[in-house]
């Protein structure tokens, strides 16, 4: 599973899918899964242009239940550990009084305001968190783009390459990080994380 936690302002997120649906002529939801490779690379090109930075955690072995355990209870357990793990690292940056999104559409709406206590209890109780639908939110759009690439360039195949060559820039520039479930933040230290997950699978 993977996750991304966006910090930009409301406006200068607007101003990125604006921007985007101009030169695209997209009219509806940006979803990842969406959209092509160019108009990928250009959300990218337009985050690189903006001041917003990026936190994306990954669950990598963690993502297999125990035994007898409910999938759909195990899915939820992972997303909730992931979205405070993410949020964590970025409340130091985001101020005393940080401001939580949540995507509204992913689960049953009584799992989700348990979701939500819980990252309210953890921005404290100058911040906030709630809940939007993604289509109503341009930053959970571009939080999505941002999580699905980097699920994808996780996966084998020839668009693998592409994908890490699109958060580059960014990575490089520190702009964006990744954390592994439990882990510590991992920036371009592939070779390091990858001896650590065949530590912890065993190979």
């Amino acid at each position: 599973m993977t996750l991304a936690g966006l910090c930009i302002d409301a406006d200068e997120a607007d101003h990125i899918v604006a921007r985007f649906r101009a030169v695209t002529g997209m009219t509806g939801e940006i979803k990842g899964s969406r959209i092509a490779l160019g108009e990928r690379g250009l959300l990218f090109e337009l985050l690189e242009k903006s001041n917003a930075t990026s936190i994306v955690g990954l669950a990598l072995s963690a993502t297999q239940p125990a035994l007898g355990m409910d999938r759909g209870d195990h899915d939820v357990d992972i997303y909730t550990a992931l979205l405070e793990d993410v949020v964590g690292a970025m409340l130091p940056t985001a101020g005393a009084c940080a401001k939580v999104i949540i995507d509204d559409g992913r689960y049953s709406a009584d799992t989700l305001a348990l979701i939500r206590s819980d990252i309210g209890r953890l921005v404290g109780p100058c911040g906030t968190a709630r809940l939007e639908l993604s289509h109503r939110a341009a930053g959970l759009q571009l939080a999505d783009v941002i999580a699905n690439t980097f699920f994808t360039r996780a996966l084998p195949g020839n668009r693998q390459a592409r994908m890490a060559a699109i958060v580059t820039p960014l990575m490089h520039a520190g702009r964006l990080t990744m954390r592994i479930l439990s882990g510590e933040p991992h920036g371009e230290h592939e070779d390091e994380e990858q001896r650590q997950r065949s530590h912890r699978e065993g190979h």
